[in-house]
């Protein structure tokens, strides 16, 4: 089984091809350009890296965000094109999902946090699990001062991991018992996308393309934008 990761929620954008014996090719497109000029090219490198022909692939995966609405459309877009193309299933794992499994062995309780604009966050807690994390409630959208007025009254040991930690590191190094992942862990992987696909899809958990959305935890940027000036 071989599956097709794309990853376009973060300015890290990126494909992988992976299966069985892990992870065989990845890419990142350059970061700052778009993501619609970079995903075909990236995953053609991939392909011939690889010596693995699109038609070989199995399964197509997505990241489904939160992240960048532009970037979200173009990757979920290009998998449903693909996957139409070829005639097999999709999965969707969310961003926060992919930041916390490349913390997985870690005991601590998990916080990723993805760089939302605006001065907010997106962000998730997990804990780890027999065979990887589990999220524990849903995803959350706030500013960086709410989610350190949450973690400072849990008084536990903590990793926190993500591009929005690190952008608002000072803040975050004021948590108790808190400790800050590694910069290079910041931005979900294609590679991390490719690995938690294939657990899924060996349990066949499939889902059909027409279902798969973006997970959008607020209204996007241009609308918000329109609403302001609509308001002045």
């Amino acid at each position: 089984m071989l599956i097709l990761g794309i990853d376009t929620a973060t300015s890290q954008a990126g494909c992988a091809i992976g299966g069985h014996e892990g992870v065989i090719a990845s890419a990142q497109c350059a970061k700052g350009r778009r993501h619609a000029e970079n995903l075909a090219p990236a995953i053609e490198f991939i392909c011939s890296q690889s010596q693995i022909e699109l038609s070989e692939i199995s399964v197509i995966a997505v990241d489904l965000g939160p992240g960048l609405f532009t970037g979200l459309r173009v990757g979920i877009a290009t998998g449903k094109g693909l996957a139409h193309a070829l005639g097999v299933p999709m999965i969707g794992v969310a961003s926060l999902d992919l930041l916390a499994f490349a913390v997985r062995f870690s005991s601590r309780l998990i916080v990723t946090a993805i760089d939302a604009r605006r001065s907010e966050l997106y962000y998730a807690f997990y804990r780890q699990v027999p065979g990887g994390i589990q999220r524990l409630g849903e995803h959350a959208v706030g500013s960086p001062d709410e989610l350190v007025s949450q973690l400072s009254v849990r008084r536990e040991e903590m990793l926190l991991v993500g591009d929005g930690v690190h952008r608002y590191r000072e803040l975050f190094e004021t948590v108790p018992k808190a400790e800050i992942a590694d910069a290079g862990l910041s931005f979900p992987s294609a590679a991390s996308l490719v690995q938690l696909a294939h657990a899924q899809a060996l349990r066949e958990e499939f889902q059909p393309a027409t279902s798969l959305e973006p997970i959008y935890l607020r209204k996007p940027d241009a609308e918000i934008n329109w609403v302001t000036r609509d308001r002045a």
